[in-house]
């Protein structure tokens, strides 16, 4: 079987100085603030969950760290002043198909991902791998645990809920996942919530044998922060929905 297959850029170079607008400015917000004027750009709006009117305009592209009941308004009114997105806002992913369909309609640049991080992104790939190598074991019983800051809003995580759907797409097995539910075709997930903690996701595999276990550890929300600029910069003079595989060139 084919591993992996990853053909990254030689190097994740900064394009030329964007003007960014950061939808939601909490501390994701302020990270992504500081990375993305170290690789020499401007932030020209900061828009909080409150903050009801602003000139998206201003900016080349905007990314979206906000909150589950305004980030498809967010998205939306990018989309229809041509601004670029991406949008990292998990929870709201009942108006996905809207936010793909007017982006489709207006020919504008989306980007949506549950996890930006580099590393993650990686990790997504080794577990549609591993789900495919371990469909033929039914002896082995899938889980997955979550565990992340108690700011956190949402449960499962959106990392967590795409690591489920892949392993239900690549294991013929499973049909759904569930929360705290463990049953034979169930995908069930576990979700920690504990204080300073970035965010971790493992997968684990078991049987009455052994158990086969993967897992990304983030270390600090810099990950997460470096891959939404680097979506931002790609995205740059493009038209169309795209994800993080186009962006890091993956599979």
């Amino acid at each position: 079987m084919e591993l992996v297959n990853l053909r990254f850029p030689t190097e994740l170079k900064k394009i030329k100085h964007m003007n960014i607008a950061l939808l939601g400015y909490g501390k994701m917000g302020k990270t992504i603030e500081k990375i993305a004027m170290e690789r020499g750009h401007t932030i020209v709006l900061t828009v909080d969950k409150d903050d009801k009117a602003y000139d998206i305009t201003k900016a080349d592209v905007a990314i979206d760290f906000s909150i589950p009941n305004v980030a498809f308004n967010n998205i939306s009114n990018c989309i229809n002043h041509q601004v670029p997105v991406i949008s990292g806002t998990t929870g709201w992913l009942q108006d996905y198909d809207k936010a793909v369909a007017l982006c489709k309609e207006k020919q504008g640049a989306f980007i949506y991902a549950s996890n930006f991080s580099l590393g993650v992104n990686i990790f997504f790939e080794l577990n549609k791998t591993l789900a495919r190598m371990m469909s033929n074991l039914k002896q082995y019983q899938v889980s997955l645990e979550e565990i992340h800051h108690t700011q956190k809003l949402d449960a499962p995580s959106g990392t967590a809920i795409s690591l489920a759907n892949d392993i239900i797409l690549e294991h013929s097995k499973y049909e759904q996942w569930k929360l705290d539910e463990t049953s034979e075709n169930v995908v069930s997930i576990h979700a920690k919530r504990i204080e300073d903690v970035p965010g971790t996701h493992s997968i684990t595999y078991k049987s009455e044998v052994d158990t086969i276990t993967i897992e990304h550890i983030a270390h600090n929300r810099q990950g997460f922060a470096l891959g939404a600029v680097i979506a931002a910069e790609w995205i740059a003079g493009k038209k169309g929905v795209f994800t993080m595989n186009d962006v890091l060139n993956i599979g």
